[in-house]
């Protein structure tokens, strides 16, 4: 039976850059999930009879919220929803589950990389038919109906099955149960040379992956262990947790200092790497090198057409503004164009579907190319190990060869989390009060050469977003960047991204440390951070 319920709107339902992101006791408000679930459907035009893609992370309340939103999608008019088996599906996965089925879009129950557990973070996103986060005008349409809600429309039913793959009818829709993992396994085996990978791997090649409890494990169990023969015990900590294990899955040098210092050990593997809560972010380790995100992007790029899928070239390289500049580097050589887009893998989406872009890349630990419409870790692990198998070398070779021939961009990013966030908006606003004064003055032994409040026209459809963090720039193409996080639950987090380029070959082995302690007194000095925020030191060094 479909019943209306009267409601009233919460005022605090605002997505972010990655939906909208609360404690879990705030979506455990009475109506507060439904609220926001019906105000997402009612503002889907055409959605009437259409395919819907629902799933999550695995994390506390996913099951809950899955059991909920298919009774409100039948009772909304939807023809046919395809729901991953247990609730679980990958971020990456459900964008390909939609693309590849024709849905209208997706619900993606997950806060990615942030903490699980009956006090932690929970989040609900909406991703658009492209496969893609949905863009501004949808999510900004959304909170505009949040405000006004009145009523929400469920079907007042027992709860599915989520346990067993198959076919149901719940009223007018037909549900399928859809196994989480095959779809995403047969996509990968399409774009990397599993054959190539393969023989390494018999040939004597040792890894390691941590899923961190998160929803990777499964798919790397069928993919790196099952499909590609690396022995059981590859995959660490693969059971999905509701808490993951009650550790924080960001796969961080803090949160996977294990996976750290097994690599940096006497007897490492020849790769380690790890992804997080919902699958779409990676950490690459070699045998005694840490491979930073900003370095990973560029080395994909460059070497990208050594997998089946990427041989005929990428048409373009995009990287959030706060990445370092090092893969503008490779599109430069490749004669291909490179783009600067805000943060938020939303932004490529435009790029992507042009047709413009062929791989994007986040300073968080965010890669993927045009084969979905997200970021995608267990993506750029499979393309770390096709051109492994490929070039026949070492990570330490491929990436010290990268510096050897691009040079180097040392790059840091320090959070300051859980700060007051009267006092992080001072102190970004402080800054944006002195950008007209700051071209041709000195800070330390660096000369200011430009400085701006981000913008970014999107050269498809011509959007303006604004506002999207600090450049300082300096000669030499040293920048340090300030930006306040919307990704968190609770408080504010400022992140200070720190890039000083160096094309000596002679100075491209520096500890990174060494290399931006200047540009960390720099920093200091512009924004003020001790003085303001009473932090002697970040609270994370990525």
């Amino acid at each position: 039976m479909i019943k209306e319920i009267t409601t009233r709107p919460f005022d605090d339902q605002k997505p972010g850059t990655s939906g909208l992101r609360k404690k879990v006791p705030v979506f455990q408000q009475p109506s507060y999930v439904e609220n926001f679930i019906q105000s997402i459907f009612d503002s889907i035009e055409g959605r009437a009879g259409q395919t819907l893609i629902i799933g999550g992370d695995g994390r506390f309340f996913n099951r809950e919220v899955v059991q909920t939103a298919i009774k409100m999608a039948t009772a909304n008019g939807f023809g046919r929803l395809l729901v991953g088996r247990g609730g679980l599906l990958s971020t990456p996965a459900a964008s390909n589950l939609i693309r590849k089925s024709g849905a209208i879009g997706g619900l993606i129950l997950s806060a990615s990389h942030n903490p699980g557990g009956p006090k932690e973070d929970f989040g609900i996103k909406f991703n658009a038919a492209n496969g893609g986060p949905a863009p501004e005008r949808i999510t900004d349409a959304i909170f505009r109906r949040s405000r006004e809600i009145s009523a929400y429309r469920i079907c007042e039913t027992d709860d599915v099955d989520l346990e067993t793959t198959g076919h149901l009818t719940l009223g007018e829709t037909a549900i399928e149960i859809v196994d989480p993992v095959a779809d995403y396994a047969e996509l990968m085996e399409s774009l990397f040379d599993f054959d190539a990978i393969r023989a390494m791997v018999e040939g004597g090649f040792r890894m390691v992956f941590d899923a961190m409890h998160a929803v990777t494990g499964p798919y790397a169990r069928e993919i790196f262990e099952n499909r590609l023969g690396a022995p059981a015990g590859t995959v660490l900590n693969g059971e999905p947790l509701a808490d993951f294990g009650g550790h924080h899955p960001d796969p961080n040098l803090v949160h996977a200092r294990d996976l750290y210092e097994l690599m940096m050990g006497p007897d490492a593997p020849d790769f380690g790497a790890a992804s997080d809560g919902d699958g779409d972010r990676n950490l690459i380790i070699g045998k005694g090198i840490y491979v930073a995100p900003s370095d990973s992007l560029a080395v994909l790029a460059a070497n990208a057409h050594l997998a089946p899928a990427y041989r005929g070239g990428l048409k373009g390289i995009a990287r959030s503004m706060p990445t370092s500049a090092a893969a503008d580097r490779v599109a430069e050589r490749l004669a291909i164009p490179s783009f600067e887009t805000p943060t938020g893998w939303k932004y490529f989406g435009n790029l992507l579907d042009a047709d413009m872009a062929t791989i994007c890349g986040e300073e968080s630990a965010g890669t993927g190319s045009n084969h979905v419409r997200e970021k995608d870790g267990i993506w750029a692990v499979l393309l770390w190990l096709n051109i492994l198998a490929a070039r026949r070398e070492s990570v330490r070779a491929v990436v010290e060869g990268h510096w050897a021939e691009y040079g180097r961009n040392y790059y840091a990013r320090h959070d300051y989390e859980g700060l007051e966030t009267a006092v992080a908006e001072r102190l970004v606003g402080g800054l944006r009060e002195r950008l007209s004064s700051l071209p041709g003055t000195r800070v330390g032994p660096y000369a200011v050469t430009a400085a701006d409040d981000f913008a970014y026209k999107d050269p498809v459809d011509g959007s303006l977003s604004e506002h999207q963090g600090i450049r300082i720039l300096f000669e030499g193409g040293s920048r340090i960047v300030f930006r306040l996080s919307g990704t968190g639950t609770t408080g504010a987090t400022l992140r200070v991204y720190l890039e000083r380029y160096e094309a000596d070959r002679a100075r491209i082995g520096l500890e990174t440390g060494d290399a931006l302690s200047e540009l960390v007194a720099a920093a200091d000095e512009l924004a003020a951070i001790k003085a303001l925020t009473g932090r002697d030191r970040p609270s994370v060094v990525t």
